[in-house]
């Protein structure tokens, strides 16, 4: 044991503790914008290489821009860049045939794809229950008037911004229940724009996490905010070389595939992406403003962020930006 002294002169007593009790929060390296290049389902793979040629190139001129305006005022800017699979809703083509595909379309198109990223990570990362770490930190906002009947969305699966609306017709037809109302939303300005998420659903005893759900992950990892027992969760590999499995589970969460980009992990990021997404990221942002993040970690990114002269927003979802595209 090792023991800190509180002081050793007349009337103090020494007082001992177990240094490994201290609790403590590793930190992660930091980029100042982290952009994602995009986000690839099995519909995509399908169609093509033609429409990742059509999806980089409208990415290309956007990502130009971010990365300029990282670096305005002549300011020396960390930027990385990543791309998320979706391995987790269904498993398409393998590591081997879609990897080599990516990278030569991204390189085509003017872009480096610093590290890819599959989305089945988001949910189970190293044996860890990433997802499910992150459902015990929702700290939901209960609207004025709350009365506790409603079961909180870790047993329902259902997370909202605000109000619901109460009951229904049957329930109206009960002596004494309370009439219909419109849903509200909490921090509604004038007029509400009420969102409900669904989180997760079942079916038999296994629990499928929703796409919104494992979006407010992968955007925690890429504010450098996830954490087991203190320590950084879905930390890039370094990828050497250009053969890649044939199996998506061969492959770790995510890889860096270009060794001199700048860290993963970053204090704001910014996502490129068909407009179809545009929900989705909402109910990314409904999820995010409900999460107790690890303390320590905001306090880190906090105090280097504003060393930098760069200080990020207090809420988290104000630290991500979009752009959406047409799209197919």
């Amino acid at each position: 044991m090792t023991g800190i002294g509180t002081g050793q002169g007349a009337g103090t007593a020494a007082v001992f503790r177990e240094t490994t009790a201290e609790p403590r929060t590793q930190s992660v390296p930091l980029a100042q914008l982290s952009l994602e290049l995009g986000h690839l389902y099995m519909e995509d793979f399908e169609a093509g290489p033609d429409r990742l040629r059509r999806h980089f190139a409208e990415v290309k001129p956007w990502a130009d821009a971010a990365q300029a305006l990282a670096a305005a005022g002549g300011r020396r800017a960390r930027v990385s860049t990543c791309f998320l699979v979706d391995d987790y809703f269904t498993r398409f083509s393998t590591p081997a045939e879609l990897v080599p595909m990516l990278i030569a379309e991204a390189e085509r198109a003017g872009l480096v794809i610093d590290y890819l990223a599959r989305e089945s990570g988001c949910a189970v990362a190293d044996g860890i229950e990433v997802a499910e770490e992150v459902q015990a930190r929702l700290v939901e906002s209960p609207p004025p008037g709350t009365d506790g009947t409603r079961p909180p969305a870790v047993q329902t699966g259902w997370l909202a911004n605000g109000e619901r609306s109460p009951g229904g017709p049957a329930q109206e037809a009960m002596a004494g229940a309370e009439p219909w109302r419109p849903p509200a939303e909490t921090a509604a300005r004038r007029h509400s724009v009420f969102v409900d998420v669904e989180l997760w659903d079942r079916q038999g005893e296994r629990r499928t996490w929703s796409c919104p759900f494992l979006a407010a992950v992968w955007q925690l990892s890429r504010l450098g905010l996830l954490r087991h027992a203190g320590d950084p969760v879905l930390q890039p590999v370094p990828w050497q070389g250009t053969d890649f499995p044939h199996d998506w589970d061969d492959l770790p969460p995510v890889i860096r595939l270009n060794p001199s980009a700048a860290p993963f992990s970053a204090y704001r990021t910014c996502s490129f992406l068909p407009s179809r997404f545009l929900p989705v990221e909402l109910a990314v942002r409904v999820i995010l403003d409900q999460v107790d993040a690890d303390p320590a970690a905001l306090a880190q990114v906090a105090a280097r962020s504003l060393g930098e002269g760069r200080p990020v927003p207090e809420e988290i979802a104000d630290r991500m930006s979009y752009v959406f595209y047409p799209g197919p």
